[in-house]
């Protein structure tokens, strides 16, 4: 390969080429500009995030670990949840069922790595146009390649998000979450120390595939995309699972330092990455890398992209052991390298050095921008709602929200998934806003969710961001859990473009404020950018992951009606608010208005509230209210029960704001007559809103009235038949 390819390649500007080669005091060897591209891509540098990531509360009091290794890490009692997300977006676009499925099991590594056993897979996915060919491609692919690496390892997929938006076409969103479960002192962390220890390559042989896959996931698409398929992994789920049981007996036998999966860049960031945390130098025999296909070349060996690859640093007495692991599993492995002092990262073959170069340049060096923050222009325009005329009742308006694909059932996506493989989990999926696995053998449950708003956030970047996490946590509270901890997932489009840059540094404070707010740690995460296709963005999008525990999962809560004659409540407060709303845009024909205000004291205050109210089992079911307002949030508690529920209310606000509006901070809650006083006595010491609003009826039929008008009247047969629509 000549230097010019290589750096066409490598994804670096000009003037980072210059910076690299003024660092060594030479010019770069190709396989250096490799190296250099690799880890200051966006993707493993995260040169854009970085100065943004570093104002992020990253501290609590259940955190075990926070950014900076494989997975974020918080405890309970005796054992640590290991937990991330990351995005595979640009492979997804291109060969959408290799791009899942290797999404995955990318992800399930990042886990198993920490020592921990991944218990659960959670996917939120942002597909395009709902009517378009190429939508109904990708849809297909990913939802199978998520569904047969996730079933073939035997880790259940257990919630997510689907969400269809036309400015997903061109890049579609894949956004993975594994959960993983461990005892303390099983942790382990991705480090490289100890002059002589030896790097021990173990998984499958090394190939071509997945050759730049970290520069590919720095750029932005282009229509013709076809050329891009050589980035594209090629994952394989039964070593996947071999690879996870190797790893976890390895580590219970205390035969490794540390231990990292080779992700993006490869062997390269696998490599340096370890040997950075260990503040040691490595050095790499090319000649030892078991290969796959013939005639590689070194630039291939270190930033080829073949899945199911482990790199672990173990002491040389420790070998034999660790060759008796993976010949009990079938798997290759080979000694790739040492451990030096050097702080340097050198790489050989046939005794030739390729390359030399320190580790703090690759690593700690990476040229970081603090870019022009501009306000977009489009969001004095966006604010404002378009005149419309629906000729629609609001009865019609429902329905169509009841079958739209964004908030009717997800089972089309579900019973596609083995949910119920390890038997933990203890709510069916769509039962709550998120799930609830146990921990076995004691009363403890893992509560975990997804969530993120592209609607919100491109109407009001910081308040969107902000919205993302009070969502998320949200649901857990719904389920009875405290919030633990959150990863995130920031998917934007282009950030050398001033506006993008702004959505993203505003999303992102936003996402701060609630953080510190609700008292979370950002445990670590992924930044997807350049999500354009063509020029065009997509909506700028904050996916927020997290994990929450509850002490006694007997008394946690669904979002399902239990019994006629409870009666039902209302948290928070009803707004005069449609702006972002799902109703808005069918009515409109676009993104528009004011997104929904948040008050993060009241949102604290009622997460708080709920959480006790479920501790002293004082209701019976709790559904956060979101897509589709107050209305679809009482036909989801009404479908999932089976039961029907009456309403009347006496707000003074217009129908469309009531039944559709999608003002945050609202909890329907369901409960004995009897606990009534107890449910506002307590409401009055958050202080917290609440109104008795309704009741579960013995009539299947769902009916909301305000003000003596009758605003809704459908029977449950006809709703539940709106709400499981298909979409494939």
């Amino acid at each position: 390969m000549t230097e010019k390819k290589a750096i066409e390649l490598s994804g670096l500007s000009p003037a980072e080429i210059d910076l690299a080669r003024k660092k060594l005091g030479r010019n770069l060897s190709v396989e250096e500009i490799g190296m250099f591209g690799a880890l200051w891509s966006e993707h493993c540098g995260y040169k854009n995030t970085k100065p943004l990531i570093k104002k992020l509360p990253v501290t609590g009091k259940h955190l075990l670990q926070g950014p900076g290794e494989n997975a974020g890490v918080v405890s309970v009692d005796d054992y640590a949840i290991a937990f991330k997300i990351e995005s595979h977006n640009h492979p997804s676009a291109v060969e959408p069922y290799e791009g899942a499925a290797t999404g995955v099991g990318g992800i399930l590594r990042d886990v198993f790595a920490m020592g921990a056993r991944p218990i659960a897979v959670l996917d939120s996915l942002r597909f395009g146009k709902r009517d378009s060919a190429r939508t109904r491609f990708l849809v297909g692919g990913i939802i199978n390649g998520i569904s047969d690496y996730g079933n073939r390892v035997g880790i259940p997929t257990v919630a997510g998000e689907v969400v269809f938006e036309d400015q997903y076409e061109g890049n579609p969103l894949v956004n993975v979450m594994c959960v993983g479960i461990a005892k303390k002192d099983k942790i382990i962390k991705a480090t490289a120390k100890g002059k002589g220890n030896l790097l021990f390559y173990y998984g499958s042989k090394t190939g071509r595939d997945g050759l730049g896959g970290a520069t590919f996931a720095s750029a932005e698409l282009s229509s013709e995309g076809e050329d891009k398929r050589p980035s594209v992994q090629v994952g394989d789920a039964f070593t996947e699972k071999l690879i996870l049981e190797a790893t976890l007996e390895l580590l219970e036998k205390k035969l490794v330092i540390g231990i990292q999966d080779m992700g993006a860049a490869g062997i390269t960031s696998s490599s340096v990455e370890m040997a950075g945390r260990g503040n040691s130098g490595i050095e790499i025999d090319i000649d030892q890398i078991p290969a796959r296909a013939a005639n590689m070349s070194a630039y291939e060996f270190l930033l080829s992209e073949s899945q199911e690859r482990m790199l672990a640093c173990i002491e040389p007495s420790r070998l034999e052991a660790c060759m008796e692991v993976m010949k009990k599993w079938e798997l290759d492995c080979a000694v790739i390298g040492r451990v030096t002092d050097s702080q340097n990262v050198v790489v050989k073959e046939n005794g030739k050095v390729l390359a030399d170069i320190p580790t703090r340049f690759l690593l700690d060096e990476v040229p970081f921008y603090e870019r022009e923050v501009k306000r977009p222009a489009y969001l004095e325009k966006a604010a404002s709602i378009p005149p419309y005329h629906l000729n629609k009742t609001n009865n019609e308006m429902l329905k169509d929200l009841l079958s739209d694909v964004n908030i009717a059932s997800k089972k089309w996506v579900y019973e596609r998934y083995d949910h119920m493989v390890q038997t933990n989990l203890l709510a069916q999926p769509c039962a709550a806003g998120g799930a609830l696995l146990r921990i076995k053998g004691t009363s403890k449950a893992i509560a975990m969710a997804t969530d993120g708003n592209g609607r919100y956030t491109y109407l009001n970047p910081s308040v969107g961001g902000m919205q993302a996490v009070a969502e998320v946590a949200r649901n857990l509270a719904c389920m009875g859990a405290e919030t633990y901890g959150i990863t995130n997932c920031l998917n934007f489009g282009n950030p050398e473009k001033s506006e993008v840059y702004y959505q993203l540094a505003k999303a992102m404070e936003g996402m701060g404020k609630a953080c510190k707010a609700l008292n979370v740690p950002i445990t670590g995460g992924n930044a997807s950018l350049y999500n354009e296709t063509d020029g065009e963005p997509i909506l700028p999008t904050i996916t927020v992951g997290a994990v929450g525990i509850v002490d006694n999962y007997k008394k946690a809560v669904t979002a399902a009606f239990q019994k006629e004659g409870h009666l039902v409540g209302l948290l928070g407060i009803n707004k005069e608010e449609i702006g972002g709303s799902l109703y808005l845009e069918k009515a409109c024909g676009k993104i528009a208005g004011k997104c929904p205000s948040l008050d993060m004291e009241l949102e604290v205050r009622l997460q708080r509230l709920i959480r006790e109210l479920i501790s002293k089992s004082f209701i019976a079911s709790a559904q956060d209210v979101s897509d589709g307002g107050l209305s679809v949030a009482l036909c989801e508690s009404a479908i999932l029960s089976g039961k029907g529920v009456s309403i009347r209310m006496e707000e003074e606000l217009s129908s469309e704001a009531l039944l559709f509006g999608e003002s945050q901070s609202r909890i329907v809650i369901s409960f004995d007559p009897k606990k009534q006083k107890a449910i506002e006595k307590m409401a009055k010491r958050f202080n917290i809103p609440f109104q008795q609003i309704g009741f579960v009826s013995e009539e299947k039929q769902i009916r909301i009235a305000n003000r003596s008008e009758m605003l809704v009247g459908l029977s449950l047969e006809e709703a539940e038949k709106l709400y499981q629509t298909s979409y494939l």
